[in-house]
């Protein structure tokens, strides 16, 4: 059982590293074929949405049907986060970010309704490729998930309760990418990776910590509980309303800033 269970890791290492090397392949590709196009951004979104997904289903198979330890989940989330980081090459690869950046007006909202139907098309793609990379039966374990007919269930008891941990997560990673925004992108990316990790340690056994209405709509919505309004609630509105707090804090700092700024200016 010890030697099966390291293979069926060292099969999920090797389908979440070729996920990311394809994600990038594509994505590049796709980059100059569609130069000056006007499309390249809606290209990257959806090859970093669909990069996400399929990495957080491999992962969930891995914790779920695997048992892996939850030293390691986390371990492998981090090291997910980094990399997403990474290679997204500017995309966004979450609805409420997006909508974020329209309150920042780094976006208009026609553009940011365009990308979240790219990060959607992308959650709902994930789900049927994973599928079928799981059908191939590479590990014993996607051998197992699949004759269970790929059900999963959701860690879900109290809508409400899973409602405040989303928004809460939401709300950590939010304020974590903020208030680093100044910060080099190589140290950045860890500093953000630790607070997602954090998150997910904190709010998993909850949630699952997913923080994102389009991760969640690929890797929760399918799953046997809650009905499809409880799912809503919980990773639709309860990231939404994460993201407001941390958005309003950064406006209230950013504008007492300013104030002092010119106050110290008057002195002088």
């Amino acid at each position: 059982n010890w030697a099966a269970d390291r293979a069926d890791v060292a099969v999920s290492l090797a389908v979440l590293v070729g996920l990311v090397l394809l994600g990038e392949g594509v994505r590049r590709i796709l980059g100059r074929v569609l130069a000056h196009s006007g499309l390249e951004a809606h290209a990257a979104e959806l090859m970093s949405t669909l990069q996400l997904c399929c990495c957080t289903h491999e992962l969930r198979v891995l914790s779920d049907v695997g048992r892996i330890e939850r030293r390691l989940a986390h371990t492998l989330t981090y090291v997910a986060a980094v990399v997403h980081a990474l290679t997204f090459r500017g995309a966004i690869g979450n609805p409420a970010c997006t909508l974020v950046h329209v309150y920042r007006r780094r976006l208009v909202l026609g553009a940011a309704l365009r990308l979240i139907v790219c990060q959607f098309a992308a959650a709902a793609a994930a789900r049927t490729i994973m599928r079928f990379a799981w059908s191939l039966g590479l590990s014993g374990m996607h051998v197992h998930h699949q004759a269970r007919g790929f059900q999963c269930t959701s860690p879900i008891h109290a809508p409400l309760t899973a409602t405040a941990v989303e928004l809460v997560c939401a709300f950590a990673v939010q304020t974590a990418m903020t208030h680093t925004r100044n910060v080099e992108d190589k140290y950045r990316v860890h500093a953000v990776a630790a607070v997602i990790t954090t998150a997910v340690y904190a709010g998993g056994p909850s949630t699952g910590a997913v923080f994102n209405p389009a991760l969640a709509f690929s890797t929760q919505f399918r799953c046997s509980g809650p009905s499809l309004a409880e799912y809503c609630l919980v990773y639709w509105l309860g990231p939404m309303l994460g993201e407001a707090p941390g958005v309003m804090c950064t406006c209230a700092y950013v504008c007492l800033h300013k104030s002092q700024k010119k106050y110290n200016k008057r002195k002088k």
